[in-house]
């Protein structure tokens, strides 16, 4: 995983980022945003593009053949980087699908001298636990799904998610004393077949991939405001071919978790049962979802409502597994282009969903926008709606990384390095 090294290997903890790609391989669609930084930190978008995906292009978030992908992100890209007037050499890509597995792994370790300070290599050993037991847990659970044994899991990005001393918050634990250290990781592991993929896509295009983000990662990190902060919060993306669910509480991703049902689900049941042409039903399931679909709004309605049940029982299962019996946040974010269907909304807002689940009371359901997310800037005026949330996810991360690192985040990178994940 050469490309992550570089990434991991940079000695300042920073990536001297000034302009950089996010690309978004979507399942219906390849989106490009191409962004600068200003000196305080903040994205400017400067261009935008799109590329539909072909049918068989794509399966269930990942890629299916790498030649097409390559030739629709190209199309994506030449559109943004046109209309930007530059083009970077760096991207950042988003990865989804089912054995994309994230989930925060936290480690308290018992201090044989709670009254000596802590030092950094007593950290970076403590990290060094951690990423070890992240590890073992992806591959039981990506091999406990395919059925094979010995699946090659790399990790596609982990970040601290948060430090204490004896039950007290540090943002940096070297020099305190105390007798029990806790840290927590959010790590994201994917098959390699699905990360080589990306990485193939990224070295065709002739980009320096920088980082792999997982798409709901993204999505959850880039709704930053105090509410979230403090009250947790669910976030649910409904892509083309599948549905990403992240879970904040406690002030970090706790998890996420992605099942193969999208809005290309929506539009083939729609095609069966009316007996129409695949991009005529997406066409019509697009004028449902804008109020225009005429005659046929009743019998779209009615074939929408019976996909959305089994999406929702889907929503309900991946929220017990996060839940982990524990209750959940009183709000759910929406976004993606499967969300324009307002029957998407209404499942999760209706009393009998939560009723379900470990709520202490029926959640907020709110459509997210890109707007929301406060670091970036859209010259363009072309993202508006809740499908561009996740590229402009993307995009934040990117500009994360040009953050110097803390003493925590710089002992993870050493860490990684050296297990070599």
């Amino acid at each position: 995983m050469t490309f992550l090294k570089r990434f991991w290997q940079r000695a300042d903890g920073s990536t001297d980022l000034t302009a950089c790609t996010a690309l978004d391989i979507g399942t219906e669609f390849a989106k490009a945003l191409v962004f600068d930084i200003d000196e305080e930190g903040r994205g400017i978008v400067r261009g935008v593009g799109r590329k539909r995906q072909g049918l068989s292009h794509m399966q269930s978030g990942t890629v299916a053949d790498i030649s097409a992908v390559v030739d629709n992100c190209s199309v994506a890209l030449q559109e943004a980087e046109e209309m930007a007037g530059f083009r970077p050499t760096q991207v950042v890509v988003g990865i989804a699908g089912e054995l994309v597995k994230g989930f925060t792994t936290a480690h308290t370790q018992e201090r044989v001298r709670p009254e000596a300070p802590i030092t950094e290599p007593e950290l970076q050993k403590l990290m060094e636990g951690v990423q070890r037991e992240a590890l073992r847990e992806a591959e039981r659970s990506v091999t406990w799904e395919t059925g094979l044994a010995n699946v090659d899991v790399r990790l596609v990005h982990a970040a601290v998610v948060g430090a204490w001393i004896d039950g007290y918050a540090v943002s940096n634990p070297v020099g305190f004393k105390g007798r029990h250290v806790k840290i927590a990781i959010f790590n994201a592991f994917a098959p390699l077949v699905h990360l080589g993929a990306l990485q193939t896509v990224a070295q065709k295009l002739e980009l320096d991939l920088i980082e792999v983000v997982a798409e709901p990662y993204a999505v959850a990190r880039a709704l930053n405001n105090d509410q979230v902060r403090q009250g947790g919060a669910l976030f649910v993306d409904v892509g083309g071919g599948t549905t990403d669910v992240a879970l904040v509480r406690q002030g970090g991703i706790e998890g996420t978790r992605m099942f193969a049902l999208g809005g290309r689900a929506f539009t083939k049941s729609i095609a069966d049962r009316m007996e129409l042409p695949f991009p005529r039903a997406e066409s019509l399931k697009v004028d449902y979802a804008r109020g225009i679909a005429g005659d046929a709004t009743e019998e779209i309605r009615s074939i929408v409502a019976e996909d959305v049940a089994v999406w929702a029982a889907g929503v309900e299962l991946v929220l017990e597994e996060l839940a982990a019996g524990d209750l959940l946040p009183g709000r759910i974010y929406l976004c993606g282009g499967g969300t324009r269907l307002p029957e998407i909304r209404a499942a999760l807002a209706d009393p009998a969903f939560s009723k379900a689940l470990p709520f202490s009371r029926p959640p907020e359901v709110a459509i997210m926008s890109p707007d929301q997310v406060e670091t970036i800037r859209d010259e363009t005026q072309l993202l508006v709606d809740q499908q561009d949330v996740t590229p402009m996810g993307l995009a934040y991360q990117a500009i994360e990384l040009g953050h110097a690192a803390g003493t925590l985040d710089g002992a993870l990178r050493r860490v990684v390095r050296q297990l070599r994940i």
